[in-house]
């Protein structure tokens, strides 16, 4: 019988897939060249569905099979950690508000020289990091006031997941911004605030 160690990481490796082919360029320029400038105003949305429907079974999973618990974390420092989520969790939403250009299907598929190109424009969150979704998303996870060995598990790969898709989205925004993201990383570290870059 396969342990439920193993179907876990399974369905995590499943979802990693899915959620970094719907990421990747060539699958953004196929869905645009079928669908048109309409796709526009619906990517991001079926995007981020997909990515919770195809992360539900995991949760699922650990909840049916947690594992031996390591250690639970216990008052008051377990509030200090759920307090520490909840800013990380505020971090996400402000971070696509400062910067809508990111965001936008058909700027994300541009470059500097084309008409359709916006200047990068750091403002808000990334004058102070690069990567806020990889800073918060690793609070939330790491700040968890308990532990078990199957969670333990998915943390580690999701770290990894985590960090090798923040240096995928700092090659498009290269791409994007050419010479001008160039700088910024010089700037502004990728997920520490208020040191100096580095990639």
């Amino acid at each position: 019988m396969v342990s439920s160690t193993i179907i876990i990481i399974l369905c995590l490796v499943a979802f990693a897939v899915i959620h970094s082919i719907t990421a990747s360029l060539p699958f953004k320029k196929m869905v645009v060249n079928a669908l048109g400038s309409k796709v526009e105003t619906f990517y991001l949305p079926v995007y981020s569905l997909i990515a919770v429907i195809t992360i539900l079974p995991v949760v699922y999973l650990l909840y049916l099979n947690p594992g031996r618990v390591l250690y639970i974390v216990p008052s008051p420092w377990r509030w200090v950690m759920v307090a520490g989520q909840l800013i990380a969790a505020v971090v996400a939403p402000r971070a696509f508000r400062d910067s809508p250009p990111r965001f936008k299907l058909h700027l994300q598929l541009s470059t500097p020289d084309t008409p359709e190109s916006e200047p990068l424009n750091i403002r808000g969150i990334y004058r102070w990091i690069r990567d806020p979704f990889l800073l918060s998303g690793l609070v939330i996870i790491w700040l968890t006031p308990f532990m078990t060995v199957n969670l333990l598990i998915v943390y580690v790969i999701t770290t990894i997941y985590f960090y090798i898709g923040s240096v995928h989205v700092e090659k498009r925004l290269i791409s994007q911004f050419g010479d001008e993201y160039l700088e910024y990383q010089k700037k502004v570290h990728r997920f520490i605030p208020f040191i100096k870059g580095h990639y």
